[in-house]
């Protein structure tokens, strides 16, 4: 299995001691909020949205602490850690040991927009329809910064691009049965990984190859949706809510495809967990789009 790439990186961008350091997951958090607000900024001064520009820094900002942060954080404690949750609620706080859920942050923008809409009485799917424009951006960061951490693997592959990432080790440490790697904490063996080439050839020899399905989710739920919606929001006329609604459809759909190759984390019905969740996405995207087309309306930058 030397042919295959073993993931080497380290999940610091800059390590100041052992454990300690700038992350590239904080690091994709913080671009994609600057990304996006930026972004939503310039659809903002089309007229492409109920907001002002001078609206968007407050909006953006508390979007992603009420929204992303909080809704991401509980949506994947409840979601995929909820023993853990009930045992210590806490736990909940502890974001620098990682776990968010992309279903729990979209959900919780859902609810953060509609409050906002009605507390400064503007349109709830105007702004929610530049929103979606831009998350995108935001799901494809976060994607990149799962594969530097080498978290979110694929499945087994044959192609020749597949991975091999050491993090797998945390959940099969019998990978290293019979090595001379044997008895050696897995969390040890992957740090040594990246800079010591004697291990890295041990694990060449152990590890399966695997799909790096985190770059394909951020290709297509980041990069292709992105390019869809923003198409839709500059180049088309379409009612208030239906770009909201593409957005859970397409998201849903992409996620769906996303998750023909990623190892499945959890089951519910016998369909990995993130497809089970993606199909009640799929039925709120209908509503918005149905809702949408029954009473039209138009943003002032749309033109006629």
């Amino acid at each position: 299995m030397d042919g295959y790439y073993l993931h080497r990186l380290s999940p610091f961008l800059w390590e100041m001691a052992e454990g300690m350091g700038l992350r590239w997951y904080g690091c994709a958090y913080v671009a994609a909020f600057l990304l996006g607000g930026y972004l939503y900024r310039r659809l903002s001064e089309q007229r492409l949205n109920p907001l002002s520009p001078a609206q968007v820094s407050d909006f953006i900002t508390w979007a992603a602490v009420f929204g992303v942060m909080v809704g991401g954080r509980l949506g994947y404690m409840l979601l995929y850690d909820y023993e853990r949750f009930w045992v210590a609620p806490l736990s909940l706080l502890e974001v620098w040991k990682g776990g968010m859920s992309s279903h729990g942050g979209i959900l919780g923008l859902v609810l953060f927009t509609y409050i906002w809409a009605r507390r400064h009485q503007v349109s709830w799917t105007g702004i929610g329809d530049s929103l979606v424009v831009v998350a995108p951006v935001g799901i494809a960061l976060v994607r990149l910064a799962n594969f530097m951490n080498g978290e979110l693997y694929g499945r087994i592959a044959k192609v020749s691009w597949a991975t091999q990432f050491p993090s797998e080790l945390l959940e099969h440490p019998e990978l290293l049965s019979g090595t001379s790697l044997s008895g050696v904490l897995p969390e040890t063996v992957i740090r040594m990984a990246r800079t010591d080439d004697v291990v890295a050839r041990v694990l060449r020899g152990v590890l399966p190859p695997r799909h790096p399905s985190q770059l394909y989710e951020a290709g297509l739920e980041g990069l292709v949706l992105f390019g869809v919606l923003y198409f839709m929001r500059t180049r088309l006329r379409v009612p208030r809510g239906v770009l909201t609604g593409s957005f859970f459809v397409g998201y849903a759909a992409l996620r769906i495809i996303g998750e023909q190759f990623r190892q499945p984390e959890d089951f519910n019905f016998g369909m990995p967990r993130g497809v089970f969740l993606s199909l009640f996405l799929i039925l709120i995207g209908l509503a918005f789009l149905i809702s949408a087309y029954r009473k039209p309306e138009f943003e002032a930058g749309l033109g006629r």
